[in-house]
């Protein structure tokens, strides 16, 4: 029986990218560096955490300013008024059911624990996700010990519990957590990266989600 879920969030719960690129062009252009000039560009380098994304945004002449640049996006990042970010089409019904069935919710980040909490107490607060869980305290995914962490915190096992996300390092960390996955194919990645890295398992978008946790893992919402 299905009670718990562990969401990761950029691409997943939130269309965080625009923000992204816009915090990360205004650091990168404090140090005179060329912007990230795209969308499909920035999909390239999300998903492994703050530091993996200012590192693949500056140029391969101009690494020893990652770390200045990396200091400088992190807090500006988690002040962010994420003006651009949104929830996904069909989103608001499937958590609101999720809750409404006793659903346990838990959000597990790369993305920095001051981010992760900012931009969900603005817009996914009215959820009330039992755990929010950023990069700081255990090793980034596709580590499993954040997942670990929150399955034991919130009391659940794992034939109990399920990952989702967007990317390939979500479907490595459920697999290393020993847990299964839905890949999400509205965020960052297309269907055929997430195979490769061993997706079996996808959602078109939210309501095909909610099909799928209704059929496969028995939910009664």
């Amino acid at each position: 029986m299905l009670k718990a879920i562990i969401f990761d969030l950029d691409g997943t719960l939130l269309n965080t990218a625009p923000d992204i690129m816009r915090v990360l062009n205004a650091s990168l252009a404090k140090f005179s560096l060329p912007p990230v000039e795209s969308l499909e560009r920035l999909y390239k380098m999300v998903g492994d955490g703050a530091y993996n994304l200012v590192d693949r945004a500056v140029p391969e002449d101009k690494k020893q300013l990652v770390d200045a640049v990396y200091k400088d996006y992190v807090p500006a990042f988690a002040a962010c008024d994420n003006a651009n970010t949104a929830l996904y089409d069909g989103e608001d019904e499937v958590l609101e059911k999720l809750k409404a069935a006793g659903v346990k919710l838990a959000v597990l980040s790369n993305k920095p624990q001051s981010a992760t909490q900012a931009v969900c107490a603005q817009l996914l607060s009215r959820y009330n996700f039992d755990m929010l869980l950023g990069q700081g305290q255990f090793p980034l995914k596709p580590d499993p010990s954040g997942a670990e962490y929150i399955m034991r915190a919130l009391g659940v096992e794992k034939d109990e519990c399920i990952f989702t996300g967007d990317g390939e390092t979500d479907v490595k960390t459920a697999k290393n957590a020993g847990i299964p996955c839905i890949s999400v194919l509205w965020g960052f990645r297309k269907k055929q990266q997430l195979e490769k890295a061993g997706a079996t398992l996808f959602a078109e978008n939210y309501t095909q989600y909610l099909q799928i946790l209704q059929e496969k893992f028995l939910l009664k919402a």
